[in-house]
């Protein structure tokens, strides 16, 4: 961990770009691997043009954005979406046990230095940096309480608006594939005379059924499963912040800040790497 005390930003953090995120590997290695592996059995059995279907494709990626569109207001999906999509790729920069470290710090430069020395702490995490600034700034108690609980609530909203999307495409793309394999096979009944149409209709029958159970089990809900588990995290996170910069408000020493904050840990995360974990 970084010692606070030797960083000196410009008073407040003003005009400073805080990148509190770094790339979740597993989601890309993911998707990458998946994906590999449906490429391998696609040439393995033939070429990549035999399983391109444009009607297929409309039938899944149109059909699947109608339904989003009617279940969901568009603010919904403004704000879901693109959210979604950053918080599936990449990660808090800071775990929960950096937080208690680096809120134990802060309160220590606080009580050193009062509130105006934390104009010259810098942060990776912008929640973080938000209520530092509050409490340099000299705002009371409740101010900062409300103003970062709302701002926790409001993130935390849009990011489970951003799973229930995923998870809603994920759920009506398998249904539009089969939708698109009952509208391909009346096709190919409607043809049977004609033996030179029935086999790209079937075609567009099954790749239809294919791209709907892709879309849905590699991309949308896993992505949304893995959004629910950035969730329940980055409520953790946000709550544990909150808690703590009140506590420095409050004036409480480090080690209370610090011992406060551990309660939010499972118990094997509380201790230093190496220090005994009681029985």
């Amino acid at each position: 961990m970084r010692d606070l005390d030797r960083f000196a930003p410009p008073p407040r953090m003003a005009g400073r770009v805080c990148v509190g995120f770094i790339m979740d590997i597993m989601t890309g290695a993911g998707l990458t691997f998946g994906m590999i592996v449906i490429a391998m059995m696609v040439f393995m059995g033939g070429d990549l043009h035999m399983f391109v279907s444009e009607h297929a494709m409309i039938i899944i990626f149109g059909g699947a954005t109608a339904a989003t569109m009617i279940r969901f207001p568009l603010g919904a999906i403004l704000h879901g979406l693109p959210l979604g999509a950053k918080y599936a790729f990449t990660m808090s920069r800071l775990s929960a046990r950096d937080l208690v470290d680096e809120l134990a710090r802060i309160a220590e430069i606080a009580r050193k230095q009062g509130p105006v020395g934390l104009e010259k702490v810098e942060t990776n995490e912008p929640f973080l940096a938000k209520g530092i600034r509050f409490v340099a700034d000299g705002y009371d108690l409740e101010f900062i309480r409300d103003n970062l609980e709302r701002d926790r609530d409001n993130f935390l909203m849009h990011l489970d608006e951003g799973s229930k999307i995923y998870r809603a495409i994920g759920d009506c793309a398998p249904a539009f594939g089969m939708i698109g394999t009952l509208i391909g096979m009346v096709q190919m009944f409607a043809n049977m005379t004609d033996p030179s149409k029935l086999g790209p209709f079937m075609a567009t029958a099954l790749l239809a059924t294919l791209y709907g159970a892709l879309v849905a089990n590699l991309f949308c809900l896993p992505i949304a499963d893995k959004l629910h588990g950035k969730l329940l995290d980055e409520e953790t996170n946000r709550t544990l912040i909150i808690d703590g910069i009140l506590m420095i408000r409050d004036s409480k020493s480090p080690a209370l800040v610090r011992e406060m904050l551990l309660a939010y840990l499972p118990e094997k995360h509380r201790h230093e790497e190496g220090e005994p974990v009681p029985a």
